[in-house]
């Protein structure tokens, strides 16, 4: 078993980087649109991926430079977030002249593409409309609705999907696994909720909980390690809203709250949990998958008859809402006061 040392002086993200297309996870669409491309050689001469940070993008773009039988020697990465003038682009625009040097094509990879001033943006615009005919552009970005028009009417376009909780939840346990650590479900469901639908955020929790502890890790050992809401605060919110109890709810969240708890990821969990109590009520065969990645403690409480009377889809629906409204209020934790206030005034 690899000691907690070792495995913090090892990037998990890096290390388990996916090398070829077959080992890309979740972006099927992507992945049949590229394979033909290099089956049949006729790469378009600029590509556009869009999608969430951590889904794949530069991965995907490596791997199909690859596939292509472009060798590192012909393959460019540049950072827009740190070579972002016109300068760096015109630097490109004298390169893409040179015929490659033991390849069929040069691809460009630009990483964080969005960060590009407006005119690099031109200056790049004049050598996607006439690319030479063995240059591969390829551009990353994580806010799509930045980039120029005109640059996106030159690309095939690519939305990369955010992987799902379950997908997350199955490749920490499988990495866990391999680093020689048994992660209980309950830790593995905790881990996938921190990526929030990011391979390389899950696997820096992962490489973050797996530094700290080995063997065999419960969802008690990452609470405490990733500073995560315990269990107990998120029982006894949601059961303060079933019961009707608002100081229950309220001084779970303040204690959250005195705690430095991510009020963000607090409402994620209460959620999560809310969610499961009414699932198991309306649909038990639905749900019986559903229940098995939380810790006893919280399947005790999911299938307590009396607290699931108490949860609604109004409920969920107030505690989406708070969600969504977190984001725009300086004081993080007024919108789950209100969701509070509301559902239990309301229906006592």
């Amino acid at each position: 078993m690899p000691s907690s040392r070792a495995i913090s002086e090892t990037t998990l993200y890096r290390k388990y980087r996916p090398q070829s297309f077959a080992e890309i996870i979740g972006q099927d669409e992507v992945k049949t649109v590229l394979e033909k491309a290099v089956a049949t050689k006729t790469p378009a001469h600029s590509y556009l991926f869009a999608g969430g940070r951590g889904t794949g993008k530069t991965s995907t773009a490596r791997i199909f430079a690859h596939a292509l039988g472009v060798s590192i020697n012909d393959v460019y990465e540049m950072d827009a977030a740190s070579n972002r003038g016109i300068d760096d682009i015109k630097a490109i625009r004298d390169g893409v002249a040179v015929s490659p040097l033991e390849s069929p094509w040069k691809v460009y990879i630009i990483d964080e593409a969005h960060m590009l001033t407006k005119e690099a943006w031109n200056a790049l615009l004049k050598t996607l409309e006439e690319p030479p005919a063995h240059v591969i552009f390829i551009l990353a970005t994580t806010e799509f609705e930045k980039v120029p028009d005109t640059i996106i009417s030159r690309c095939q376009v690519f939305n990369f999907k955010k992987p799902s909780l379950e997908t997350l939840r199955a490749t920490v346990v499988d990495i866990a696994k391999r680093e020689g650590i048994t992660l209980e479900p309950a830790a593995a469901e905790l881990i996938a909720l921190l990526g929030d639908g990011s391979f390389r955020d899950a696997l820096g929790v992962l490489q973050k909980v797996l530094g700290a502890k080995s063997g065999k890790i419960s969802r008690a050992d990452v609470e405490t390690l990733t500073g995560s809401p315990r269990g107990a605060l998120v029982r006894d919110f949601v059961a303060g809203l079933a019961t009707r109890n608002p100081e229950q709810s309220l001084q779970a969240l303040h204690r959250a709250v005195a705690d430095n708890v991510d009020v963000a990821l607090f409402t994620t969990l209460v959620l999560d949990l809310a969610r499961a109590v009414l699932l198991v009520r309306v649909s038990p065969a639905t749900a019986a998958h559903l229940i098995n990645h939380f810790s006893d403690e919280d399947k005790k409480f999911i299938n307590t008859p009396e607290l699931a009377a108490g949860i609604s889809s109004r409920t969920i629906t107030a505690l989406i809402d708070a969600a969504v409204a977190l984001r725009a209020t300086p004081i993080p934790q007024l919108p789950l006061e209100l969701a509070v206030v509301n559902l239990c005034q309301s229906e006592k």
